[in-house]
């Protein structure tokens, strides 16, 4: 996959970095000059640019690129008027940062719907979630096993959970379900928040939107991620 990150900081390099090792093309952008000669020679290309300046920023390429991260963290007005023009340049994926809960809400008011909280979460985890197709978020308990959270596959709506066969198929463990609900922020813009259903029975039937919380070895989350895509 291809993805742009804007903002190398720590979070944002970091992430670069990872998802570059993972085999995508990661383009880096960042208006310190220092910082993209730092990584020019650890991700896939590394541009000094100012990320607020809609002329430039029009040369990205927006249309080749499958996610874009807005990973300012040291300049909430930059991060706000990055945002702004991404969304306008490249209205499908967008992924920001937000510093504060003020900010989150500004954000969630420009309709950006996935926000990322770099102080509580690390790069490691978003480089999976984005590589991931389906993954939701990973808690890796080790280097070997984790807890997941994916997004129902379409071939699996309307089924039972023992229908899936989790444990025989895949030797995973079903841990719960989550479901997406609505919810007014100050701006009275409708955002989706998480509801956990506690146990689930496996004649439980998976409805549209939901989302799986799996328990397994990393190799066999991944194969069958790949199974139900």
């Amino acid at each position: 996959m291809k993805y742009i990150v804007i903002g190398l900081g720590n979070f944002g390099l970091s992430l670069a970095e990872k998802l570059t090792k993972m085999g995508n093309e990661v383009i880096g952008i960042d208006s310190d000059y220092n910082k993209v000669e730092g990584v020019k020679e650890k991700i896939s290309h590394a541009i000094c640019m100012n990320a607020t300046d809609e002329y430039t920023m029009k040369g990205l390429p927006f249309k080749d690129t499958d996610v874009v991260i807005v990973a300012i963290g040291e300049d909430r007005g930059a991060n706000v008027v990055a945002s702004a023009l991404v969304k306008k340049l490249h209205p499908n994926k967008i992924i920001s940062r937000a510093i504060d809960p003020i900010h989150e809400t500004i954000l969630e008011a420009m309709d950006i719907n996935t926000i990322v909280h770099p102080e509580e979460e690390t790069a490691e985890r978003w480089a999976k979630k984005l590589s991931l197709k389906g993954m939701v978020e990973s808690f890796e308990i080790s280097g070997k096993y984790s807890v997941v959270e994916i997004a129902l596959p379409d071939c699996c709506i309307g089924k039972r959970i023992e229908d899936i066969g989790f444990r025989s198929n895949y030797n995973l463990v079903f841990v719960t379900i989550i479901k997406k609900t609505a919810e007014k922020n100050i701006f009275g813009k409708v955002k989706r928040v998480n509801e956990v259903q506690g146990v689930v029975t496996y004649d439980a039937i998976l409805e549209s939107g939901d989302i799986l919380v799996l328990y397994g070895e990393n190799e066999d989350i991944k194969k069958f991620i790949k199974d139900q895509n």
